[in-house]
């Protein structure tokens, strides 16, 4: 008790509570769609996120059907001792309780009794430098057992959750210099750029038999943060998805689109072998956080894994520019599905057709940065049949020089005049004895 006291009052936790603003209100509809897909892909009967401060524990969002006890009554902030959350805090790793009236770690917890609780689960929700804020949970009213992909769900949407968190203060903190630097007469190009980088990536990460590759070049003067994002992670122990997407617009509300589509991927394709349910569920979350600004976005994913003779998978377009398989012998495939632009419309059509590759072979996905860019004066865009025919002649290379050829083409054909950014990804499968380059 005495150490998770300490780590509750840790002055730089608690610093970065008070930065993030999660303690100045009572609910945060805006992490409602996390606790709504936590019980939904769980089957809990209710989720919430809580922030713990110096003496209590916030709830901030909770949704369920009910089914506890005396959950709508129940008071918001809870004193930390009386809260599950001071052992997140305390340790770092997820809180995994099947039984909870007889589990040691929380069967005095006033609030097991108060609310009846059988069986509980939390993943613990970090601030930007790592500090533990506070959780998120699940819980039902009777003991169960928690599977492994309901933990790895929990702990998909708490690292979303997290990351919404940094995108907020890193958006406060950008529109602070942003204004600032206006005031002195200059710009927020680098502002703007490591706002942007946030939203992709840090590295690709290493997969065995496959590169990968992928370069994100802002459009002319580059200033302005759009929703162009991708996203390579593994979702089984031998399965990979792959997913790039382009928001419409620009600016703060396409960042924090762009943040939700792709933390809600990472979280539902763990659940699923098909892309189009994927992007299917994406829509749907779409629609529930749509805003009078109609913001939409397209999207191409595709889930595989390895065989005896490269990869196979399934992949679904959503709205979005066919991905381009180009074969070890120079020939390149088109690969599109039905399925329409994603936050607009309930049903949105998606098909997904199966593909393979082969040693040598490579997978090209790519935003409509690339195929509608155009010289100044100029309204002959590059096009698709022009990418193909480029693809075509890049020979076996690596995922590096696709990527490289593609972006160096496109600029040199707009001569500098790029109205959109370009976003590109490139999956190619080792030949025998080659090592991959990575990028």
């Amino acid at each position: 008790m005495a150490d998770a006291r300490s780590a509750v009052r840790d002055p730089k936790r608690l610093a970065a509570v008070r930065a993030s603003g999660l303690l100045d209100s009572e609910h945060d509809p805006g992490l409602d769609r996390f606790t709504r897909l936590a019980a939904g892909t769980t089957n809990a009967v209710r989720s919430f996120v809580s922030i713990v401060g110096s003496e209590r524990s916030l709830w901030r969002s909770t949704i369920g059907p009910g089914g506890l006890a005396g959950a709508e009554e129940v008071d918001r902030r809870l004193p930390v001792e009386a809260s599950p959350c001071r052992t997140l805090v305390a340790t770092n790793t997820p809180l995994i309780v099947e039984d909870a009236a007889h589990d040691p770690r929380v069967r005095d917890l006033a609030v097991v009794a108060e609310l009846d609780i059988g069986a509980m689960a939390g993943c613990p929700v970090h601030g930007p430098e790592g500090e533990v804020l506070g959780g998120l949970w699940v819980l039902d009213a009777a003991p169960r057992a928690w599977s492994e992909g309901d933990i790895q769900v929990l702990s998909a949407l708490a690292q979303a959750i997290s990351a919404e968190i940094a995108l907020r203060g890193a958006l406060t903190r950008a529109n602070r210099r942003v204004s600032a630097l206006q005031a002195a007469g200059a710009t927020s190009t680098e502002l703007a750029q490591t706002l942007q980088q946030s939203l992709l990536p840090p590295v690709m990460p290493e997969m065995a038999g496959m590169e990968a590759a992928a370069a994100f070049i802002p459009a002319a003067g580059g200033v302005i943060v759009t929703g162009d994002f991708y996203d390579l992670f593994p979702t089984g122990e031998s399965r990979w998805c792959v997913v790039l997407g382009d928001v419409s617009g620009h600016g703060v509300e396409a960042a924090q689109l762009t943040a939700l589509a792709r933390y809600t991927i990472r979280a539902d394709a763990l659940n699923t072998l098909s892309p189009n349910r994927v992007l299917a569920q994406l829509n749907q979350a779409l629609l529930t956080q749509r805003k009078p600004d109609e913001r939409f976005l397209t999207a191409v994913c595709a889930i595989m894994r390895p065989d005896k003779d490269g990869f196979t998978g399934l992949i679904t377009t959503a709205g979005h520019p066919s991905a381009l398989l180009h074969r070890a012998d120079g020939t390149v495939e088109s690969l599109r599905t039905s399925g329409t632009l994603l936050g607009m419309f309930p049903d949105a059509d998606l098909g997904q057709v199966r593909f393979s590759l082969h040693p040598g072979d490579a997978l090209v996905l790519y935003s409509d940065g690339v195929t509608e860019a155009h010289a100044a004066n100029d309204w002959d865009l590059f096009g698709e049949e022009r990418l193909i025919t480029l693809i075509s002649k890049v020979g076996n290379a690596e995922a590096e020089a696709h990527v490289k050829g593609i972006s160096d083409s496109v600029l040199t054909y707009s001569r500098g005049h790029m109205i959109d950014d370009m976003a590109i990804l490139v999956l190619r499968v080792l030949p025998s004895g080659e090592t991959g380059a990575g990028g």
